[in-house]
C-alpha cells in the first residue's frame, strides 16, 4: 500500500506540476494569460494612439504647411523663396490708324462750299480731298497741295482756306492736301506719289485721268522734289520753296527724260535770290516782277513759258493765306476750266 501511495502521489506530482508552474503569483488573479494579452492589446493600442496623433499632428501640421508657410515656415523647413514683383504695365504704344479687312482707309464726308469734301485717315496721317460744284471727273485731272513747315494737312486745310481759293481758281480738277513734314527734323510723310494716290483709292475715291498738277509750300519742297519723276505730274508750282534740291527739279525741267514736256513755276520771295539764280541757268526762263490782279494780267509769253519765275511782292505766308497767288497760278496750268 505505501509503494502505491508514493506511486499514485509521484504520479499526481508530475501531473499537477504545470498547473502549479502557471498559477500567478500572490495576489494576481488566474487567467494571466488573458490579461496578458489585454495588456497587451493596451500597450499596442497605447502605442498606435501616439502613432495616430503624431499622424493627425502631421497632417495638420501639413495643412497649415499649405496653408500658412509662407507666413509662418516650419523650423526646419527650408526658407521660403520670395515671390516675384507684379511687372509694371508695359507703356501703351500709339493706336494706328484704322484700316478695315478689306484694306479701305476711314474717312468722313461733309459738303464743304458747295463741293464735296472728305477727311481721309491714313497711317501718314490725314489727307484732305475736295472737289468743287459742277465737277467732272471724265475731264478733270489733280492737284496736290503739299503744306509747308509748322502746321499739318488738317491746319493747312483750316487756316489756309484751301477750299476757298481751289474754288476760286475755276478749275476742273480734284484737289487732295496730305500730312507733309512740320519741321526739318520729320521725315518725308509721301515719298511716293503712287502711293498717295493709292490711299486716296482705298477710300473708295476715285480720281481722274487727267494731268496732275504740284503745289508746294515752303519745306513742301522736300516732298515735292521726290515725285519730279512720276509720269502723270505735268507741272510744279513752288511758292517760296525753292532752297534745297534744286538738282531734282533742274531734272524735272531740264536733264530729265520727260523735261520737254513739263512746266514749272517758281514765285519768289524769302527764296527770291535762290530762285533767281536757278531761274538764270535756263534760256528758255521767263523772270516778271510781281503778281497781277488777275489772270489776264500774265503776257501770252508768261503764260506759255515752260519755267516762269515771279518775285513776289507778297511775304512768306501771305503767299499761301492772303487768296491772290494760288488761285491765279492754277490758271496757268493745263487744266480744264470749269
Amino acid at each position: 500500500m505505501k509503494l502505491v501511495s508514493i506511486g499514485l502521489i509521484a504520479a499526481l506530482t508530475v501531473a499537477l506540476g504545470p498547473v502549479v508552474h502557471a498559477q500567478a503569483p500572490s495576489g494576481q488573479p488566474a487567467g494571466g494569460d488573458e490579461v496578458a494579452a489585454g495588456a497587451a492589446g493596451d500597450d499596442a493600442r497605447e502605442d498606435a494612439a501616439p502613432d495616430a496623433a503624431a499622424a493627425d499632428d502631421d497632417a495638420t501640421d501639413d495643412e497649415a504647411t499649405d496653408g500658412d508657410a509662407a507666413d509662418v515656415p516650419a523650423a526646419d523647413a527650408e526658407p521660403a523663396k520670395p515671390r516675384p514683383k507684379p511687372k509694371k504695365p508695359a507703356p501703351r504704344r500709339a493706336a494706328k490708324k484704322k484700316v478695315s479687312k478689306t484694306g479701305k482707309l476711314d474717312k468722313s464726308e461733309d459738303k464743304v462750299l458747295g463741293g464735296q469734301h472728305w477727311r481721309i485717315e491714313s497711317e501718314q496721317g490725314a489727307v484732305h480731298v475736295w472737289v468743287p460744284p459742277k465737277y467732272d471727273r471724265a475731264t478733270a485731272g489733280t492737284v496736290v497741295y503739299v503744306h509747308g513747315y509748322y502746321t499739318d494737312a488738317d491746319g493747312a486745310w483750316k487756316d489756309h482756306d484751301l477750299a476757298k481759293q481751289f474754288k476760286a481758281s475755276r478749275q476742273n480738277a480734284i484737289f487732295i492736301v496730305p500730312d507733309a513734314p512740320k519741321g526739318k527734323d520729320e521725315g518725308v510723310k509721301w515719298p511716293a506719289l503712287t502711293d498717295l494716290r493709292k490711299a486716296v483709292a482705298r477710300a473708295n475715291i476715285r480720281l481722274p485721268d487727267g494731268p496732275t498738277i504740284v503745289m508746294g509750300h515752303s519745306g513742301a519742297f522736300r516732298t515735292v522734289s521726290q515725285w519730279v519723276d512720276h509720269k502723270l505730274v505735268a507741272e510744279v508750282i513752288l511758292l517760296d520753296a525753292l532752297y534745297g534740291r534744286e538738282d531734282k527739279f533742274d531734272e524735272f525741267i531740264g536733264s530729265g527724260k520727260r523735261a520737254e514736256y513739263h512746266k514749272l513755276i517758281v514765285i519768289g520771295s524769302d527764296t527770291a535770290a535762290e530762285s533767281k539764280d536757278f531761274a538764270k541757268q535756263y534760256p528758255f526762263a521767263v523772270v516778271r516782277d510781281g503778281m497781277p490782279d488777275k489772270v489776264d494780267g500774265f503776257s501770252r509769253k508768261e503764260k506759255r513759258a515752260k519755267l516762269l519765275y515771279v518775285r513776289s511782292q507778297y511775304r512768306h505766308m501771305p503767299i499761301v493765306t492772303n487768296g491772290k497767288v494760288i488761285p491765279l497760278l492754277l490758271r496757268l496750268t493745263p487744266l480744264k476750266a470749269l
